[in-house]
């Protein structure tokens, strides 16, 4: 085999076969959920719900307590979000795609800090030793948490944060020799630039029509 392919699959020859079905779901449905937000359809939150929780119990296997954490949070916002974008008043959607405003801004830096302080502390409880990628864990969880929120409240800046964080996970799970996640989240990222584009396109073309 190639390295490249080499690379993809080694990790895996002695991985659990169970670990590697759900890894291959998680994957699936993750990608099929982020297609849906960039299409601002409900069917986001399903599909994320189901990539969410799987990956909390494959990141829990590992002691990979950040990430777990955030994709333990991304199963409850996927529940808040479905609710809050399935709101309609006369026929119309509560919930529409805006920009942040200042104090929207600062809220969400504040989710960045505590989200940042509390992965630190679950990491520290568990006993678990931490390492440099774990530091970037942190930070990117801060990244998450907060990019997850803004989605459930239709905020154009979601995308801006999920780009930030796909691109440094990446490279971060690669190195951790997770094939799959890797190539997961470089195609979120491009998923998220599509995503941004359209979503700012609609939010113009109603400026233009309001």
């Amino acid at each position: 085999m190639g390295p490249i392919i080499d690379f993809f699959l080694e990790p895996y020859y002695s991985r659990p076969a169970h670990l590697i079905v759900l890894e291959a779901i998680a994957f699936f449905f993750g990608i099929a959920s982020v297609v849906y937000a960039k299409q601002r359809n409900i069917w986001v939150y399903p599909t994320g719900l189901i990539a969410t929780s799987i990956t909390v119990y494959l990141f829990l296997y590992d002691e990979l307590m950040g990430d777990m954490m955030m994709n333990f949070y991304y199963s409850i916002m996927s529940i808040y979000g479905w609710w809050n974008w399935a709101r309609r008043k006369e026929g119309s959607p509560v919930v529409v795609v805006t920009r942040t405003n200042g104090r929207e801004k600062w809220i969400g830096f504040g989710m960045f800090l505590a989200t940042m302080g509390v992965t630190y502390a679950v990491y520290y409880g568990y006993g678990v030793e931490i390492q440099p990628t774990n530091y970037i864990d942190i930070f990117t969880s801060g990244i998450f948490f907060t990019a997850m929120w803004y989605m459930a409240n239709k905020k154009l800046e979601n995308w801006t944060l999920w780009i930030l964080a796909d691109v440094i996970t990446v490279p971060l799970y690669a190195y951790r020799g997770w094939g799959m996640l890797s190539l997961q989240y470089l195609i979120f990222t491009i998923l998220a630039i599509q995503g941004y584009l359209a979503w700012k396109k609609h939010l113009n073309k109603n400026k233009a029509i309001a």
